[in-house]
């Protein structure tokens, strides 16, 4: 019955420091669309964002910013995207970590964003036969 996440809303008290994190250290790109409203693109997902207690409706019940705990699969080798953070001055907060991901075993490192949201960037790892 589902095929895709086509996106999720993540709530903000500081857009300019979250836009700042989306696009520079997580490498987004920002798109305006609407009123003025922002979302972050990443591979054919996005992530829409609003401004905390300025939400559009409908919304979440209870939208905090905070709150989402996320894992994205990079694009490139988890080496590069540690050396990436290091050279932002984005602290790394655990990892990397095997974990388990959707299609199988993955390996992790843990950062927060502006709004202190836990953010996993994991690379897949290969199944040996």
């Amino acid at each position: 019955m589902i095929d895709h996440l086509d996106h999720l809303v993540l709530t903000t008290i500081d857009v300019e420091a979250c836009k700042d994190f989306y696009t520079r250290i997580m490498g987004m790109r920002v798109e305006t669309f609407g009123e003025g409203r922002i979302a972050f693109h990443f591979g054919e997902q996005k992530i829409n964002v609003h401004v905390r207690g300025h939400e559009i409706e409908p919304k979440a019940h209870l939208p905090v910013s905070g709150s989402l705990d996320l894992c994205f699969i990079a694009s490139e080798p988890l080496e590069e995207v540690i050396a990436h953070f290091g050279k932002q001055g984005w602290p790394i907060k655990d990892g990397p970590v095997p974990r388990t991901g959707a299609t199988g075993p993955i390996r992790s490192i843990y950062v927060r964003d502006p709004d202190l949201n836990l953010i996993e960037i994991s690379e897949n790892l290969v199944q040996e036969e």
